[in-house]
């Protein structure tokens, strides 16, 4: 399978690192979403011996999609904005929760801005009273807004931001404050915190039919449908293979300098419409069909980190390209070649 692949590569990444968490007790926010389920899934085959303490908002409802994990992790129930933790020390803390949802940013704003805030305190809240020594936030590339066209690669030291005066921006500002958040919480009370700022991604267990691009191009173009492009396409995304993006967050968790900020993503730039033709001729499928209409979403421009620093820092590179992480993506939701 697929997933055992890359769970194998993954294991065989991190095996001399894994002994770091030996002992170790974790708390994990967001650990049954899709960043989070792949860092469960690759820390259940790790040669360590480290605790970890899941929230979620339906245990049970995870329970029936990943009794191995089920039966591997302790779990509670609860919220990010409203959670009790089980007693005693944690050594590290993972804040992976965000409804990251298009149409909550589009239509509920004010709940997503609150649900990353209030959320991250939490977190970090927790962090602090059961003397975590380390925390990773998984923040995003949309902190920096709107990035120009002219800024091929946008690293960490770039000082752009989201519009304030828009409610779209309600995601990047909120990751915004909950990097600020994170810098006091080190200033004020000594927590060392790392931050990945995650940019677009590919790869299994990924939700083929929600507001992702890459997953909706190939959800239609293994049904044999023609790959229908609302805009006309001209946005321009990276996209990093999620096993890559799991590999590199444990190692930043496990070997990061205190207080260090990296982008996570790829640097081989893409636009949409040449996104849908490239799935459209790795998967076989009929076309694409660009309609031209105006984009609506939060970003119509380009969305493509520098990666320089997480690459010279943790010795890592992307080892699945574009076109193979289309077509892994879709073997594992059942694409036969």
């Amino acid at each position: 399978m697929i997933l055992d692949e890359d769970l194998t590569a993954i294991d065989r990444q991190l095996a001399p690192h894994w002994a770091g968490l030996n002992g170790a007790r974790i708390f994990i926010t967001g650990g049954t979403g899709f960043i989070g389920r792949w860092m469960l899934e690759a820390l259940a085959r790790a040669a360590c011996d480290a605790e970890v303490v899941i929230l979620s908002r339906d245990p049970a409802a995870f329970a029936v999609k990943a009794p191995h994990l089920a039966r591997r992790f302790q779990f509670v129930a609860g919220d990010v904005c409203d959670f009790v933790a089980p007693a005693g020390r944690f050594t590290h803390v993972i804040h992976a929760a965000t409804d990251a949802s298009a149409y909550l940013n589009a239509h509920d704003p004010r709940r997503m801005f609150d649900t990353i805030v209030s959320g991250t305190r939490n977190a970090l809240d927790l962090a602090v009273e059961r003397g975590a020594g380390r925390m990773l936030f998984l923040s995003s590339g949309a902190v920096y807004g709107a990035q120009p066209w002219d800024v091929t690669h946008v690293a960490e030291d770039w000082s752009g931001g989201p519009d304030p005066r828009d409610p779209k921006s309600a995601y990047g500002e909120g990751k915004r404050a909950a990097e600020l958040l994170c810098a006091i919480y080190g200033k004020q009370f000594g927590l060392d915190v790392v931050t990945s700022r995650i940019f677009a991604l590919l790869g299994p267990l990924l939700s083929l039919d929600i507001h992702f691009a890459a997953g909706n191009f190939i959800r239609d173009a293994m049904a044999g449908r023609a790959i229908r492009i609302e805009s006309a396409g001209t946005a321009v995304r990276s996209y990093l293979y999620a096993a890559d993006l799991t590999a590199w967050l444990w190692l930043m968790l496990l070997r990061a300098p205190r207080g260090a900020t990296w982008n996570m993503g790829s640097e081989e730039a893409v636009s949409i419409a040449d996104l849908a033709r490239r799935t459209a001729a790795v998967l076989g499928g009929p076309g694409v069909e660009v309609l031209g209409r105006e984009d609506a979403g939060w970003n119509p421009g380009r969305y493509v980190p520098s990666t320089a620093l997480v690459r010279e820092s943790l010795g890592v590179e992307p080892t699945i390209s574009l076109d193979a992480a289309i077509r892994r993506t879709a073997i594992f939701n059942g694409w036969k070649k």
